[in-house]
């Protein structure tokens, strides 16, 4: 019987650390990980090392399978897929590589198999892998999903799709543009591409004919379907007649499972983008309680974490709060974890026991040294604006202090918020420590606005370089030896690192213009990073562009008699 331990999260001068407690709380495994993961059934975790890349470990931290891949996926069947540069592999519970060849990617075992994809000279086709890596069915399909009840729905050719068996025998054929969506029995499929959606059977006779603009997979005989007016977005539920159990007119509608679902109404009518108020329903369309929950999560054992502008909690199956278990403020989610509750709250993980009191949660003083330490406090004025932000204490001068606290509030947007009004966006700011020597203190400070119905947040990042010993902001200018070229000289730095380094394919063509006197920047004990924020320089997806330059590599030009390098140094 493997020991019950739990992930737990800390703040250090070497930014988040992840360790293992107890059910008392206490460190088991030291924080030492980047990021760590629950323990599965057979007693492993995956973690992320110092080096940056992810292992697994047992439950005395000791790795079994190295810290060597970019990616680990959960254990299923006793096989985890993996991946690192040369692509995707599986894995045993002691880290053996089973497969013989590297994929383009491997799916997560269902029914002892996995799904595949590989590069070919006729694309990219799917396939299967058996339990040994083996490829049990070989790459030929343009798409494949992963089996369930040994059957497994994949794409022949265009208009073409079919039902699998796990000896790959095709059981049955559907000649349409699209099918997907299979559950209890039923497949979602549309007669033109772009058309609207109905339901065949496995054997593909033709169940509910189109006329959905968005159909669900069946669960426990009932589906959410859609339909779209003037643009705007309308949920329902039918049973496998098409009855429609809940009018096809409500915001949202989600299925939590144990015969109940969630059904939501904007909250502005107006602006459905803002968001849905749920209430919960049984299966049958019976409304159990008001629209007063802001997220529910699935049932399990009878029990669904939900929270409402102000707190969170579990639902019992009668739509109610379990007033047996914790209520505890803030938004977000609880999961029962053995004699444990895990809160999520806030973008904060703690734990608490049955009766809501706190076993652990992470400390908010972060020490540097025997003098200085930075302090995490909380700024949530709206239900939809919490930023955290950091207070530096320690220093001798205590106006120099005052200001620069004054100016870490400033940039981690700490400002009037109404507190009585629904904002049209949310945002969330965090800090971590990005370096600290001497009286150097280098603050990572970010944020991420996301404007409802918006295609995704808008990130922010600001680096604050400070001298703990007099309160100045380093510009990057301080650096250099006055009079020095250092825009130019950084400028060809980075030019060169563009032009060599494939990696930075996504960089647009000719965007790259060079730095700017007051370049974002930030430094550590070996390097000068400077960087771009999106669209700058490259896409969205690219995130903040970021360039290393070695000290070693432009110290003729460094003031090493300055206050900014002395102040490392």
């Amino acid at each position: 019987m493997h020991p019950k331990l739990f992930p737990a999260p800390i703040n250090s001068k070497e930014g988040e650390r992840w360790g293992y407690i107890d059910v008392r709380g206490d460190f088991r495994i030291q924080p030492q990980y980047g990021m760590a993961n629950d323990f599965q059934k057979n007693g492993l975790a995956i973690v992320e090392a110092e080096n940056g890349n992810y292992g697994v470990i047992d439950t005395k931290g000791h790795f079994i399978v190295n810290p060597n891949y970019q990616f680990i996926s959960p254990y299923q069947d006793g096989r985890a897929v993996a991946s690192d540069q040369k692509g995707f592999g599986v894995i045993d519970e002691r880290g053996n590589v089973l497969t013989n060849t590297y994929y383009n990617f491997i799916g997560s075992y269902q029914d002892d198999v996995a799904v595949f994809s590989q590069k070919t000279e006729a694309g990219t086709l799917y396939g299967y892998l058996n339990k040994k890596g083996e490829e049990a069915i070989p790459a030929q399909y343009l798409f494949a999903e992963g089996f369930k009840e040994r059957k497994a729905l994949v794409k022949i050719h265009e208009n073409q799709y079919a039902l699998l068996n796990k000896e790959g025998k095709l059981l049955y054929t559907y000649p349409y543009p699209y099918v997907g969506q299979r559950g209890d029995g039923l497949l979602a499929f549309q007669r033109d591409t772009d058309g609207k959606y109905g339901y065949i059977n496995e054997r593909g006779k033709v169940v509910l004919e189109t006329q959905y603009d968005g159909a669900q997979a069946f669960r426990d005989g009932r589906a959410v379907v859609n339909r779209i007016d003037d643009y705007l977005y309308y949920y329902g539920l039918i049973n496998k007649s098409g009855k429609k159990i809940v009018d096809i007119e409500y915001n949202d509608i989600e299925q939590l499972g144990e015969n109940r679902i969630s059904v939501g109404k904007a909250v502005n009518a107006d602006q459905p983008y803002l968001g849905s108020l749920y209430a919960i329903a049984t299966s049958n369309g019976e409304l159990l309680s008001d629209y007063r929950y802001e997220s529910v999560l699935p049932y399990k054992k009878s029990l669904a974490s939900a929270h409402d502008r102000e707190h969170t909690f579990f639902l019992n199956r009668k739509g109610k709060i379990a007033q047996n278990l914790p209520i505890l403020p803030g938004q977000g989610t609880l999961s029962i974890e053995g004699p444990l509750i895990k809160a999520k709250i806030d973008y904060q993980i703690y734990y608490v026991n049955y009766a809501g009191e706190i076993v652990w949660r992470p400390r908010k003083t972060i020490r540097l040294n025997n003098q200085y330490r930075v302090l995490q406090m909380k700024y949530k004025p709206n239900p939809d604006y919490l930023v955290y932000y950091p207070i530096v204490r320690g220093m001798e001068d205590v106006v120099a202090q005052r200001e620069v606290n004054d100016r870490l509030k400033e940039y981690s947007q700490v400002k009037p918020i109404p507190s009585d009004q629904q904002l049209e966006y949310s945002y969330y700011g965090n800090f971590e420590i990005e370096f600290f020597q001497k009286e150097l203190l280098v603050l990572e400070l970010n944020g991420s606005q996301y404007y409802f119905g918006a295609a995704h947040p808008m990130p922010t990042k600001i680096y604050t370089n400070i001298n703990l010993a007099d309160g100045e902001f380093f510009e990057l200018k301080d650096l250099f030896k006055p009079g020095s070229s250092y825009v130019e000289v950084i400028s060809e730095i980075v030019a060169a690192q563009i032009a060599e380094d494939e990696n930075n394919f996504y960089v647009f063509p000719d965007a790259y213009q060079g730095i700017k006197p007051d370049q974002p920047y930030y430094v550590n004990n070996e390097s000068l990073f400077v960087y771009f924020p999106p669209y700058e320089i490259a896409p969205y997806v690219a995130g903040f562009v970021t360039f290393e330059i070695p000290f070693s590599e432009i110290i003729d030009i460094i003031d090493q008699k300055g206050a900014f390098w002395r102040a490392f140094h």
